[in-house]
């Protein structure tokens, strides 16, 4: 068969024969793949970079995680796999396969989940979201910020306040149910002192980050206490895309009441997972297609793989090759 292949570790991508998928095993089924989505989860694994593959041998491997296709039985799903799924066909395991709404289009079913996935569960299990609560959403313009503005206003937030660099991005996200956008290209300072306004005027329930770095040095030096009561802020790392390190004073860790937590491949429990393949995915398959939650992509074939693996997909919208 034909798939997308990493033959030496860190190198591009090549379409290529690879030997067809084992016989399913009885956890799994065979699906016929017809979009996989390529992310930046999905470029670190190729890369070796990955923590989930980091310790591991390199071996030449199929690229991607996730997918859409078809079942033998002419079934439309969704599927995540490890084993890699820019391929015309893929064994997963019968846990990971989801039925997706014949209305909604392959290249959405293939590419919102992930999106999906960070932060619907940092919302739902890392900061136990309420409806009501305020969420400010750090580096929000890219495709998963996008549509974390999204499922928190699914998921009834009060206020949702974004951050980010681009400025017509930040403002699209007033469209998609951001009530309050703020640049993070103007002074520390200023930024600093607008946080903490907003923060006083309404306090921040929630932080979902998807950036790490100065910016979140910068938010967590906003909120920090000053001995008095503080509000509990729960602050959830979906992402580093700014740097995978900060300065944390302790100051700010005993003088403000905040919880730090993560949200991603690791972090979730069996049963948090399970809920994410049997109701959060298939929530958010159905509010695709009642026009709640919109993610933009960018279409390749697969046989292009070389050329477009290290291309500039326009900010806000995710690459997905169809096969």
């Amino acid at each position: 068969m034909k798939a997308a292949v990493v033959f030496e570790k860190g190198s591009i991508p090549q379409y290529a024969d690879f030997p067809d998928p084992e016989t399913s095993k009885e956890n799994e089924v065979q699906i016929s793949v017809k979009a996989a989505s390529i992310k930046n989860l999905d470029r670190a694994i190729a890369g070796g970079s990955h923590y989930s593959v980091s310790s591991e041998v390199h071996q030449p491997r199929i690229i991607g995680t996730d997918g859409a296709g078809y079942l033998d039985n002419g079934q439309k799903v969704y599927f995540f796999s490890k084993k890699g799924t820019t391929a015309e066909k893929v064994n997963a395991e019968k846990g990971f396969v989801i039925p997706v709404p014949e209305e909604l289009d392959f290249t959405i079913a293939a590419a919102l989940p992930n999106a999906v996935m960070g932060s619907a569960m940092g919302l739902k299990f890392k900061a136990e979201m309420k409806p009501g609560d305020t969420v400010l959403i750090n580096g929000a313009t890219g495709v998963t910020g996008k549509i974390a503005v999204q499922v928190a206003k699914l998921y009834g937030a009060k206020k949702i306040i974004a951050t980010g660099r681009n400025e017509e991005s930040l403002q699209s996200l007033l469209t998609l149910g951001a009530d309050e956008v703020i640049s993070l290209k103007q002074p520390d300072e200023d930024f600093n002192a607008k946080i903490k306004a907003i923060h006083s005027e309404t306090p921040i329930d929630i932080i979902l980050d998807y950036l790490w770095g100065h910016s979140i040095e910068m938010l967590l030096y906003a909120l920090k206490g000053n001995g008095t009561f503080s509000h509990k802020t729960r602050l959830v790392s979906v992402g580093g895309m700014s740097g995978d390190t900060i300065q944390l004073s302790s100051q700010i860790l005993r003088g403000t009441d905040i919880q730090i937590s993560g949200s991603g491949l690791g972090s979730w429990t069996k049963e948090e997972t399970h809920l994410l393949f049997t109701e959060i995915i298939p929530e958010m398959f159905q509010a695709a297609v009642d026009g709640k939650i919109k993610i933009d992509t960018q279409t390749a074939e697969i046989k292009d793989i070389e050329s477009v693996w290290n291309t500039e997909i326009p900010a806000g919208k995710r690459l997905v090759l169809t096969i």
